[in-house]
């Protein structure tokens, strides 16, 4: 039997020399080495050879395989590469054909939003900080002056995970960890970020959306400084024409707290005015809980919804289509300014 293999191996040897294309070395990769090889058959009698033959005739077969395969690759490459180079002299490239087109996409309205406001901020020496959008209780309500049975929290109804841990729904908590890392030195700075609450989608509501809060605390504060704030803002986003009008109401995170509508004019000619922010002093519980000492620093807070400037300044009628991924709408959006 070795010398049938050693005849085998020959023979496979001269036919891959002799062989002009990739088709006909497949053929002889199936009839040597294949399942049904005679090279395969050869091994099924490997139990007719005396006990002390067997490992070195097993040995021989896997040498023949391996310099079988070894010229087959080699072989192959060879004519793959005569293949290339055919394909090459006889295809020629039209240098005046127009290239692929390759579609870029553009920020989302809600993120150019975000960025806008981030660039007007940062102008003013305010940083930007973000937290986690899973929160712990105690940062999300308890050190915004919400204790575990304070019914404001229904004001915000929530996604609990747990007892203790929810979706933040706003990004107060951002505020309250930022507040604590200071360790009691003045900051500025805007958080912006998606929250979460437990509301019906429609048109106008969405379980999650976006907001953007700001947060200043430092020595002589007072509520000027609060409303040149707000303007700066509302002329930067809607036109310096524009002017505010400040509501008296309720936050339990700040006192005095306030309603912001931004004034318009109606098709009359007439001055109409849109609710787009809430407002107001820092409570001084608020200021204690973060490591101030309310005697010596003061503070304002705000609070804006991402897709209400969105809305208003694009004319959008419905808040899904922000999160609905249709191409439609999103491409409206390109290299769109103020």
């Amino acid at each position: 039997m070795k010398e049938q293999l050693l005849a085998i191996k020959q023979t496979a040897l001269k036919a891959m020399s002799e062989a002009k294309t990739l088709q006909e070395i497949e053929d002889i990769r199936i009839l040597y080495l294949s399942k049904k090889s005679e090279i395969s058959s050869l091994m099924s009698k490997l139990r007719d050879l005396p006990q002390e033959e067997r490992p070195a005739f097993g040995a021989l077969v896997n040498q023949v395989k391996t310099e079988i395969e070894l010229a087959l690759y080699e072989k192959k490459g060879k004519l793959e590469e005569e293949a290339l180079n055919q394909l090459l002299a006889t295809e020629k490239i039209d240098v005046t054909l127009p290239g692929y087109q390759f579609y870029q996409g553009q920020i989302h309205p809600l993120n150019q939003v975000i960025e806008d406001i981030e660039d007007l901020f940062i102008g003013l020496g305010y940083e930007v900080a973000d937290g986690p959008e899973l929160e712990n209780d105690h940062y999300n309500f308890e050190m915004m002056n919400l204790d575990k049975d304070h019914p404001a929290r229904a004001m915000q109804d929530s996604f609990y995970v747990d007892e203790n841990t929810l979706l933040r729904t706003h990004t107060s908590p951002v505020q309250a960890r930022t507040m604590l890392l200071k360790k009691g030195a003045p900051l500025r700075i805007i958080c912006p970020g998606k929250v979460y609450r437990r509301d019906d989608d429609d048109p106008t509501h969405s379980h999650q959306f976006m907001q953007i809060e700001g947060l200043v605390i430092d020595e002589k504060i007072t509520f000027a400084h609060l409303k040149d704030a707000l303007l700066t803002m509302v002329r930067h986003l809607f036109g310096s024409e524009r002017t505010i009008r400040l509501r008296p109401s309720y936050f339990p995170f700040t006192e005095p707290s306030v309603e912001v509508d931004v004034s318009y004019q109606k098709k009359d000619g007439t001055t109409g005015w849109i609710e787009v922010l809430g407002a107001g002093r820092v409570h001084p519980n608020v200021l204690k809980m973060g490591g101030y000492d309310p005697d010596h620093y003061q503070g304002f807070a705000f609070g804006i919804g991402v897709e209400r400037i969105a809305i208003l300044r694009y004319a959008i009628d419905d808040i899904r289509h922000f999160y609905t991924n249709d191409v439609r709408f999103l491409s409206q959006f390109k290299g769109v300014n103020r």
